[in-house]
């Protein structure tokens, strides 16, 4: 599996993905906004783009969709609900289901509503995993829930499905938002040294060459991933002595989502 990452450098700092198989020269173009630089990509490579998957409904993940297909003849994927919100969707999906690209990829569908209620995150069936988790993962944070999403719900997906993923599965976000979460993490965990140590590192990164994080990291310097972190605790007690010392963790999540909404 070739996995090349695609730098927007727009303002909401968008990564599109193209997934490609390296026998057959197919590819799967995820949330491809950038559609002058995926189909450019495509091209360069010797890649025929014949699907595109769109993690969720939101338009800086479906706006390139129409000329995508246009330029390729792809095949439109996203979660089995979302068909009246993305227009022209040529297969709908749910938990469980396979994408497979070109002779050798196959890509499990995760259901995993929170940031939307039609969010779909593509795990990779391959030596080396890889989830591939739009807006509701990023390095070092999680997706908000302000249009159509729930914290409720993307508190399930985290402790039910995210968890269980393997400590070598790597992680490719919708979104660089990497210092700004690590900042986050260090103003609620001011002690984590994985954090401070990967903020002073990757503070100026080039985002055409992005860190790319395993989930083992990320449960170093998530903060939604240490909700029993003595520390986290504390600091939130801090703000909402109601909690005591001992707040189970989906309290504890819903609490970092709110403080994150406004910080």
């Amino acid at each position: 599996m070739i996995v090349e990452q695609v730098w927007t450098g727009n303002a909401y700092r968008n990564f599109n993905y193209l997934i490609a198989c390296p026998e057959s020269g197919e590819a799967l173009a995820i949330d491809p906004l950038d559609y002058t630089k995926c189909l450019k990509v495509a091209k360069d490579r010797g890649w025929s783009i014949t699907q595109i998957l769109n993690t969720h409904e939101h338009g800086d993940h479906t706006g390139g969709n129409k000329a995508v297909v246009k330029a390729t003849g792809a095949n439109v994927i996203a979660h089995k609900d979302a068909g009246k919100r993305i227009p022209n969707m040529d297969r709908g999906v749910g938990a469980g289901d396979i994408i497979k690209v070109g002779n050798t990829i196959e890509l499990e569908c995760l259901d995993t509503p929170g940031h939307t209620m039609c969010h779909i995150c593509l795990l990779s069936h391959t030596d080396q995993p890889a989830l591939f988790s739009g807006d509701t993962l990023f390095n070092a944070g999680a997706g908000n829930c302000h249009n159509g999403g729930h914290p409720e719900e993307l508190y399930e997906t985290f402790s039910r499905q995210l968890e269980t993923l393997g400590e070598d599965t790597m992680l490719y976000p919708g979104h660089d938002y990497l210092v700004n979460n690590l900042e986050f993490t260090l103003d609620r965990e001011p002690d984590n040294e994985v954090a401070q140590s990967m903020l002073d590192r990757y503070r100026s990164q080039d985002p055409d060459d992005a860190l790319v994080t395993t989930l083992a990291q990320e449960r170093e310097m998530n903060t939604f991933f240490r909700l029993q972190s003595p520390a986290v605790i504390a600091r939130l007690a801090e703000q909402f002595p109601e909690l005591g010392d001992q707040p189970d963790p989906k309290t504890v999540f819903l609490k970092l989502r709110e403080l994150r909404n406004s910080w």
